[in-house]
């Protein structure tokens, strides 16, 4: 579709079937299997998909409403492929095709429109941003109504509605000095996100037990080697202050990182002072060189209180009156001798404060993506949840797309607006 082209009917006069067949167009989609031996025909794997993002768009939280609207609106049957004078496909069909469908065969799809949306100049992914979003399961240990006080937030625990769930938290602010913690019971729909364009590049679905740092070098691993964009800074907040990944970043993809200190990073070393190979402490007095230590790969120079190692200064206590003198044998001093790749970040500048500002662009992403439902899922284990995430990924993508080719980017990101002016019938 050329978007120079002007349309011989306005969309908003077009029929409801036609809209939907015009916004299908844009779907990349492998061909469908052919039957193969005796007997009825089997639905479509398209049909399925197409189906599946039409309940996304039109936010419909559960696979019986979209039953429902295909049974009473066979041209909306039609629009996704499906015979009009057929039943529609059954509650079963969609269910069993969230669970059976490989996720990669989804992936694949998703990142053909990412690829589209590069070509048409819509992503250019310069600046990233590295987040993740809770994905509540539908079980009813998440209910604060019903009766699971001993075992609620056991971690131990497996919900018998989905045994894949995991126990996580998730962090609300509901005043701008006001932090609310609730724990739940599910998964995290980890993302890196294009800052210009607010649109996911990459998306992994994984149970809460694990971490965003595991999945983070994942994450910025594919944008790197598959998607080959040409990235210059990576956004993210305190969780992912981990050397391996400021590493990644900063060695492997040639980027600047944007990511504030972790306070559990940060070593206290107030009132203590080098001159030259020695160690002073708090008191004035010369630390004792305990010897070197290395841990996960990074090596110190230990430096010990001289009271309880090496010499003794002829005193009673501490000069200082350090609370650790009588609490931990005293203080200790690592000396990092292992290159620091935070020694490279100018975490108090101007411009760091501004670029990490463009950080709240994945907010509003998942704010989309909770409008077309992805945050309240209504399936079950972690294969069903995974391609309910990606679907709802590839709504958002496919919207852009849409957006792009009728000339229209600057609405590529209007999913609530976009999306009921366009496609819904008048």
């Amino acid at each position: 579709m050329d978007p120079q082209q002007p349309e011989l009917i306005d969309p908003e006069h077009l029929p409801p079937r036609l809209r939907w067949e015009r916004l299908f167009r844009l779907l990349p989609l492998p061909p469908d299997p052919q039957p193969t031996g005796p007997g009825r025909p089997g639905t479509p794997p398209s049909g399925l998909l197409k189906g599946l993002i039409y309940q996304r768009l039109t936010r419909l939280r559960f696979l019986r409403q979209l039953h429902t609207q295909l049974l009473e609106n066979p041209s909306l049957c039609a629009a996704i492929g499906q015979d009009a004078y057929r039943s529609p496909p059954s509650l079963e069909r969609f269910s069993a095709y969230l669970a059976d469908t490989p996720n990669d065969e989804l992936q694949t799809i998703r990142r053909q429109l990412v690829a589209d949306l590069v070509r048409l100049k819509v992503i250019t992914g310069a600046t990233i941003i590295l987040d993740s979003c809770p994905v509540a399961s539908w079980v009813r240990e998440n209910n604060l109504k019903t009766d699971l006080r001993q075992r609620r937030w056991d971690r131990e625990h497996r919900c018998k509605g989905d045994l894949d769930a995991r126990l996580g938290v998730r962090i609300h602010f509901p005043n701008p000095n006001q932090r609310r913690i609730d724990y739940f019971w599910g998964y995290r729909n980890h993302v890196t996100v294009d800052a210009d364009a607010e649109l996911g590049l990459w998306e992994i679905t994984e149970p809460n037990s694990v971490g965003e740092v595991t999945v983070a070098l994942r994450l910025l691993a594919a944008v790197k080697d598959e998607l080959r964009l040409p990235v210059t800074a990576v956004l993210g907040d305190a969780e992912y202050d981990a050397e391996d990944i400021l590493r990644f970043i900063q060695q492997q993809m040639k980027a600047d990182a944007f990511i504030p200190r972790n306070p559990r990073s940060i070593q206290d070393h107030e009132g203590f002072t080098r001159q030259g190979d020695a160690v002073i402490c708090p008191g004035s007095l010369p630390m004792n060189r305990k010897g070197r230590m290395t841990v996960h790969g990074i090596t110190y120079v230990q430096y010990c209180c001289p009271f309880y190692y090496g010499h003794k200064p002829d005193l009673l206590m501490c000069p200082a009156a350090h609370p650790k003198f009588t609490s931990q044998r005293g203080c200790n001093y690592l000396w990092r001798l292992t290159d620091n790749p935070r020694d490279r970040i100018a975490y108090n500048t101007a411009d760091f404060k501004e670029r990490y500002n463009q950080r709240t662009g994945i907010e509003r992403l998942f704010s989309r993506l909770l409008t077309v439902t992805m945050e309240e899922p209504t399936v079950h284990g972690l294969a069903s949840i995974r391609n309910h995430c990606t679907i709802a990924h590839i709504a958002t993508l496919l919207v852009a797309k849409a957006a792009a080719h009728m000339g229209s980017a600057d609405r590529c990101r209007f999913v609530r607006t976009f999306v009921p002016n366009l496609l819904a019938d008048e």
